[in-house]
């Protein structure tokens, strides 16, 4: 039994941190498409 525990205890602390990752990087992919935008409307701003 105690090793069952183990074993489930590892391989969610292995999940968790696989989805933090994955997470990280799709908020990088997120944030620089906000600046993507942002650019485009100050370009869009100026041309006003």
């Amino acid at each position: 039994m105690l090793k069952k525990l183990i074993f489930l205890f590892v391989a969610l602390a292995a999940v968790s941190l696989t989805a933090c990752n994955t997470i990280q990087g799709a908020g990088k992919d997120i944030e620089r498409g906000g600046e993507h935008v942002q650019d485009a409307a100050k370009d869009v701003k100026q041309k006003m």
